[in-house]
């Protein structure tokens, strides 16, 4: 679905990318911007039109956050409601890259304070961190996400926000004292320690390594032989491994680095609770009902509509908003993969750490900047066509263009022609 806005710029319903076309061909209407791709109509004030309340959904994810709109009541069924997936979109985080670049930076003035002061008394511990600080990698976490959720509400007539709250182990937090087939009570039963288990291992049988297929809980120490049912002596395995084993131990199979792996840290589920907090008080402060939902129920509900996993799909999942079908027929989710907006480094080193090169302070050349989305259209020479990429600019206007299949560089700057401005995103349309 293509996002409409009125002639005053407020957000009216979607509409087909075939309505789209031909408002935008008779003229009634203009490109307002690329990604999401938004119509803004010429002809109409949003007092002249009614919307139908959407729900924007979210699924955060230490690497990937899932990102969903649905118009609710999209149809009666008998059982109840169904919705529709009017827009999906899959945003790709660089916290690891923000962490790679601090160690750096840190190594390189550890290593000059070492070369210049080395006498000087060390000062470590002299700033005071404000409360509710995070680590610049999960700041940037919660900030990308609510770069689009701003963006989204600014296009579509959001009336409420779902998002993930709390993704493992609840029944803890509720009872201190649970344990063994406690945790199969309920309508959940047992969601929330297979979410925990799926994250943990990865998606895949843990003794033959098998995706795509169904996996069951098996206890690494056999209960047989006095296993517990601590989350620790949990893996997942296919069927015929699961048999196979039968009442050895994992070490026994001839597997002993699953003891191992089994004790060790989840630092992307650390991530997500480490942030979800935050997150949940910034769409709070939006003014709109937020709704919050469980891993467990984000895969209780995928499992019942018969959805594959997908970041998206598990977006439009969360909660118990969730309508009892949904129609995702020809979503195509935006693949939105976080780059930042440079750097500020101003000389090139070499293999030795000797400066080579020196950058200009200035960014923008020819009315280009590193990262914009253009099309270049070559007439002349040994290298005509026309190429859509992300441009990387050079003051002497020789321009180089990365497409997805391929990069071509040293195309003059009079060929170009701006698509989509940078602003810290590159955007793939997903297969399908």
């Amino acid at each position: 679905m293509v996002f409409v806005l009125s002639h005053d710029r407020k957000p009216l319903d979607p509409t087909s990318h075939r309505r789209a076309g031909l408002l935008l061909k008779k003229g009634r209407a203009a490109v307002f911007r690329r990604y999401p791709f938004t119509i803004i109509l010429k002809d109409r004030l949003a007092a002249e039109s009614v919307t139908h309340p959407h729900r924007l959904k979210l699924d955060p994810g230490s690497k990937t956050t899932g990102i969903a709109v649905v118009a609710e009541d999209f149809g009666k069924l008998s059982r109840g409601t169904t919705g529709r997936v009017v827009w999906a979109g899959e945003l790709t985080h660089r916290g690891q890259a923000i962490r790679d670049a601090l160690l750096s930076r840190r190594a390189s003035r550890r290593s000059r304070r070492q070369r210049k002061t080395r006498y000087r008394q060390p000062r470590f511990l002299n700033r005071r961190r404000p409360e509710g600080w995070l680590a610049p990698s999960l700041q940037h976490r919660v900030d990308t996400t609510l770069t689009w959720v701003r963006r989204l509400l600014r296009v579509v007539p959001v009336a409420a926000i779902s998002t993930e709250l709390v993704r493992f182990d609840t029944q803890l937090r509720e009872n201190a004292e649970i344990s063994g087939v406690e945790y199969q009570q309920g309508t959940l039963a047992g969601y929330e320690v297979r979410q925990y288990l799926l994250e943990k291992w990865g998606r895949r049988c843990a003794y033959c390594g098998a995706k795509d297929t169904p996996l069951q809980v098996e206890h690494i120490l056999p209960r047989a032989r006095g296993g517990s049912d601590r989350i620790s002596n949990l893996s997942l395995a296919c069927e015929p491994c699961n048999i196979k084993k039968g009442t050895q131990t994992a070490e026994e199979f001839g597997h002993p680095d699953i003891q191992a792996q089994a004790r060790r840290p989840l630092k992307d589920a650390a991530a997500v609770n480490t942030t979800r907090w935050a997150m949940y008080q910034h769409l709070v402060a939006t003014g709109l009902p937020v709704e919050v939902g469980t891993g467990g129920r984000t895969k209780f509900n995928r499992t019942c509509l018969g959805l594959e996993k997908a970041h998206w799909h598990d977006a439009a999942c969360v909660g118990a908003s969730t309508p009892e079908a949904l129609d995702v027929r020809g979503v195509r989710p935006l693949l939105i993969t976080a780059t930042g907006h440079g750097n500020r480094q101003m000389a090139g080193l070499n293999t030795y750490g000797f400066p080579i090169r020196h950058r200009q302070r200035v960014k923008r050349h020819f009315g280009f900047q590193t990262g914009d989305i253009a099309r270049a259209t070559v007439t002349t020479g040994t290298k005509q066509g026309v190429y859509s990429g992300r441009v990387a600019v050079r003051a002497s206007g020789a321009f180089n263009i990365t497409t997805t299949s391929a990069k071509i560089q040293g195309l003059n700057h009079r060929f170009f022609r701006t698509v989509h401005r940078s602003d810290g995103y590159t955007y793939t349309a997903a297969l399908g």
